[in-house]
């Protein structure tokens, strides 16, 4: 028997909106969903459609079925949020349809699906 897919992933073009304290972060229907086991789904989005500066971070972390992912903070009202974006800039080939697309946190931000506010799943990353 095949081993099943660690992850699966799926063009979006419906609105995906992020925001954290009534600031908008992004706004896209250019999304590419990722499924992974149990984790909620996950949007990954066009930089060019990051409607506030990310500043790079010098954490990454490697995960074995898409490579190694490097981190942003993003600034709201003064108040910095560390790591909230991360990127696979060079994924491994089974993930190359996420290369480049930057995905927030959904613990961390108000994730909003064609007009529908999403509740904050709760995660190992909810507290960090």
């Amino acid at each position: 028997m095949a081993d099943q897919p660690k992850f699966v992933t799926e063009t979006f073009s419906g609105r995906v909106t992020v925001s954290l304290g009534g600031t908008l972060l992004a706004e896209t229907t250019r999304a590419v969903i990722l499924r992974e086991g149990n984790l909620p789904p996950r949007y990954y989005i066009p930089e060019a459609d990051i409607q506030v500066p990310l500043e790079p971070s010098d954490l990454t972390t490697r995960c074995p079925w898409k490579g190694t992912a490097g981190y942003h903070s993003v600034t709201v009202d003064g108040t910095t949020h560390a790591d909230i974006v991360w990127t696979y800039g060079d994924p491994i080939p089974e993930a190359m349809a996420i290369k480049g697309l930057h995905c927030f946190f959904d613990e961390k931000v108000d994730l909003s699906v064609d007009g529908k506010r999403q509740p904050r799943p709760v995660t190992k990353w909810s507290t960090q």
